[in-house]
């Protein structure tokens, strides 16, 4: 009897303790539209048992159904509000108060602590006054020649595949990684050479327990998921990622302290007098020299930072437009008919800043795939009070999702959504406002998006201008779902047909 009378005071305490805790939120979330709820497991019976592939498109099907605004209650504690309405995405992405990201980034910072993507308030104003130099365009110009060298090597390895189907984005990811981990730390890691270095399988392995993490309820919670073998795998792969950067940090300032170069000239001139080229680790280590509060662990932190967002993005950027120019030959003749203006008939020389500035055409290419595979399908707010938005108030520390994805393939705002043409992008002002934002917008806008560009257009004018890009028929619609960034569940699978000298 006992048992039972205390049993039932601890239900109760739990009641009620739970409807002051959450009444009030529960109470403005009940008037956003939603699916068919059930108690204790609220909206997740939705997606129980699903593949990602399925979670993904389930999503897009209630985004469409029920409005520019809904919502998602995963469980009793745990809610999400989905828009989709360029009005309401405008007063969120634009607002200075609104830049709080929201609770699930907190995911990441085992790896990336408190860099750039995960700070707020105080902290992130300081980096982000602190890391807009490195993107300069006198930077992003050394950057270039980066993109070129192991574009290089890219070319060198397509064309060992002999026009064979292969997966490119498993092949242009090893690309992209070159790519930022020489512009980010100034280290060469060719691990388009030699995959199996440990660090190249530690940035796979990282985001592979990231999306398992996504997609499990439990390990959500983060407790729990500290007491999984997952979480004991998470910090040994973290480990090997933060002793690699911090041997890289050490090596780096050594190698500066060493030179004894002073402010003026310190990350331009090498031991042989010769300009040298500035890694954004360079940036990072002058700052502190000049007296911008970065210790090891912020440099650390933002250098992960800087490859995590510029590795993977990147890849499911370029892989999707290789997709959608093989699917597309006319508009992929259009590139190359371009490349040919700007190149003539030396299509060897390395491209410059200036070519890559030029290729008009090869951005609307660009800007289209982007609209149809954003690498980040959505972004989420976490907002520190109620902020009435679109006649709904939407509560506090409640997680708001941007649906890029959805905007990009609304009718209402793209007619004919899944038709791929870059003539969307001629005159811009056609486009409604913040209806296309793949790279964010506002104060916590993509402080990357300029490099990212460069970046797709230097390794896709060096594929267009050596390869026809095919597809098979079976090929070209893959299946995709959202783990950190947009990814295809089997790969992307491509031909690369060698061009005739004439």
């Amino acid at each position: 009897m006992k048992i039972l009378i205390y049993f039932s005071i601890f239900v109760l305490s739990l009641y009620f303790w739970y409807r002051k805790t959450f009444g009030h939120r529960n109470k403005l979330l009940s008037k956003f539209p939603a699916p068919k709820s059930y108690p204790i497991l609220n909206h997740s019976v939705h997606i129980f048992g699903k593949t990602p592939g399925d979670i993904f498109q389930i999503f897009h099907e209630f985004s469409m159904k029920y409005g520019p605004i809904w919502r998602f209650e995963m469980n009793p504690f745990v809610s999400f509000i989905y828009v989709r309405d360029p009005k309401i995405v405008e007063e969120i992405l634009s607002s200075q108060k609104l830049i709080d990201k929201a609770n699930e980034y907190d995911m990441l910072n085992g790896w990336l602590g408190t860099g750039l993507i995960v700070s707020s308030g105080k902290k992130w104003h300081q980096r982000r006054k602190v890391i807009t130099p490195a993107f300069h365009f006198r930077i992003l110009e050394q950057f270039v020649d980066v993109m070129e060298k192991h574009g290089k090597t890219f070319v060198g390895k397509l064309k060992d595949f002999d026009g064979r189907r292969i997966d490119i984005f498993s092949i242009i990811s090893l690309y992209t990684l070159d790519v930022i981990c020489e512009s980010a730390m100034g280290y060469e890691l060719n691990a388009q050479l030699d995959d199996s270095s440990e660090y190249v399988k530690a940035v796979k392995e990282i985001t592979a327990l990231y999306f398992k993490r996504i997609y499990d309820i439990k390990n959500r919670i983060e407790f729990i998921y500290k007491l999984t073998s997952l979480y004991q795998r998470e910090k040994i792969v973290t480990k090997k990622l933060h002793d690699f950067t911090m041997d890289v940090i050490n090596a780096r300032r050594h190698y500066w302290n060493n030179l004894g170069i002073d402010k003026k000239s310190s990350g331009s001139i090498d031991d042989f007098g010769v300009k040298k080229k500035t890694a954004f680790l360079d940036l990072l280590l002058q700052s502190k020299i000049d007296g911008v509060p970065l210790d090891d662990i912020s440099i650390r932190e933002e250098v992960d930072t800087f490859m995590f967002a510029g590795h993977d993005t990147t890849s499911t950027a370029v892989a999707f437009a290789l997709l959608n120019l093989a699917k597309n030959p006319d508009i992929q003749q259009l590139v190359f008919e371009e490349c040919k203006e700007i190149f003539g008939n030396d299509f060897k020389r390395a491209a410059s800043m200036q070519d890559l500035n030029n290729m008009s055409y090869l951005e609307k290419v660009i800007k289209e795939s982007l609209r149809l595979y954003p690498p980040v399908p959505a972004y989420s707010r976490n907002f520190r009070e109620d902020v009435v938005l679109g006649g709904y108030t939407f509560p506090a520390n409640v997680s708001t999702k941007i649906q890029i994805y959805v905007m990009g393939r609304d009718p209402s705002l793209f007619p004919n959504p899944l038709k791929f043409d870059p003539s969307r992008f001629e005159d811009e002002r056609n486009i409604k406002l913040f209806s296309y934002v793949p790279f964010s917008a506002g104060p916590r806008n993509c402080i990357g998006q300029k490099f990212g560009m460069l970046e797709i257009k230097s390794i896709i004018s060096k594929i267009i201008k050596d390869f026809q890009i095919l597809v098979d028929k079976e090929d070209e619609n893959p299946s995709y779902a959202q783990e950190i960034v947009l990814r295809p569940d089997n790969g992307i699978n491509l031909r690369f047909k060698l061009r005739s000298d004439d």
